[in-house]
């Protein structure tokens, strides 16, 4: 899995956004609580998954800057490292922004801009084109489309991790996936997508996961039928699975009763840029890249927004800590988890 210095680890096709917020009780009146506009999109929190055991110029995504574009998000994106983000200037066009709103329980989501896509063919002649791994966020039948895109230019074969829209994952869409994944190398829903795309009901009980997770694997994943599935859980862990191997469960690093657990927004696109990084230093071993999948999940949901990357000395080494911590340090308490289970 080693890269050449030409082309990156990881890339994700996923979207930068700015998220802005409104938050309201069960009767529609506002609540007095108030956040910033933060950074945001899938693709961002993907790309500090990876960030966080990778090194800046391994990874990458494209960011769309428009006429508006604020200065402290400019300086908060640069300060993991600028080789990372491919700056795509949109002078003419406002940057793209969603409003998350909050009434009581419910949650929505919807665009203020327009939203500009991201394709293969844009990564063409930039040193983000032919990574080992490309991630991206979408309906299957846009699945699809970007398959068939990679799939025309000559030579690239990446490791592929599918991570399917939410509002996508619903029994009409189903033959759409079937369709996609022999072209798959992961795919990778969330507990309450998986049962939803199947027909299956709620709860998302650790014995529906798994045979959800049987069910897809049986549709035959990757061309050779040997790809993977891997159902992200929240609290419970994640359920991975190949054909070959069979099924296992990895621990969430943090659980619901822990304290920790401020915000879970990104968290899943976190957990598949950790993966993705996790293939890379494991030599594509998925059931171990799922540790660190798992980890870098851990540092994106104990705030709200991205978390905080600094550097220290160590023993006149320079190191990297995420939210003040090692992400080598948990991976090592997650594996000596699993050791005490086994």
């Amino acid at each position: 899995m080693a890269a050449s210095a030409d082309h990156p680890h990881f890339v994700t096709l996923g979207m930068f956004i700015i998220d802005n917020f409104s938050f309201l009780d069960d009767q529609g009146l506002a609540t007095g609580k108030h956040l910033d506009p933060q950074i945001g999109g899938g693709g961002t929190y993907a790309s500090i998954g990876a960030r966080i055991w990778l090194s800046a110029d391994r990874l990458g995504m494209v960011v769309d800057r428009g006429h508006d574009f604020p200065d402290a998000i400019q300086q908060k994106l640069l300060s993991y490292g600028q080789d990372m983000w491919l700056f795509r200037d949109n002078p003419d066009c406002p940057t793209t922004c969603a409003l998350n709103s909050y009434r009581g329980d419910h949650r929505g989501f919807e665009y203020l801009t327009p939203r500009i896509r991201i394709t293969p063919h844009d990564l063409v002649n930039t040193r983000l084109e032919r990574s080992r791994i490309l991630h991206f966020i979408c309906s299957p039948s846009r699945a699809a489309a970007i398959m068939s895109e990679v799939q025309a230019i000559d030579g690239w074969l990446p490791i592929t991790i599918y991570e399917p829209i939410p509002d996508r994952c619903i029994p009409q869409e189903l033959p759409a996936l079937i369709a996609i994944l022999p072209s798959i190398s992961i795919l990778s829903p969330n507990a309450e997508e998986a049962l939803s795309i199947l027909s299956m009901p709620l709860p998302a009980t650790k014995p529906r996961i798994e045979e959800a997770c049987a069910k897809l694997l049986e549709f035959g994943i990757g061309s050779d039928g040997n790809g993977s599935v891997i159902i992200r859980s929240g609290g419970m862990g994640a359920y991975v699975a190949t054909r070959s191997r069979g099924g296992k469960w990895i621990d969430a690093f943090w659980n619901d009763a822990s304290g920790k657990v401020v915000e879970v927004t990104g968290a899943g696109n976190s957990f598949l840029g950790g993966l993705a990084a996790g293939l890379v230093s494991t030599e594509g071993n998925v059931y171990e890249a799922v540790l660190y999948a798992t980890v870098s999940a851990s540092f994106t949901i104990e705030q709200e927004g991205l978390p905080h990357m600094t550097r220290a000395d160590n023993n006149g080494e320079a190191v990297e800590l995420w939210n003040g911590d090692s992400p080598e340090r948990r991976l090592g308490e997650l594996v000596e988890r699993h050791a005490q289970h086994n």
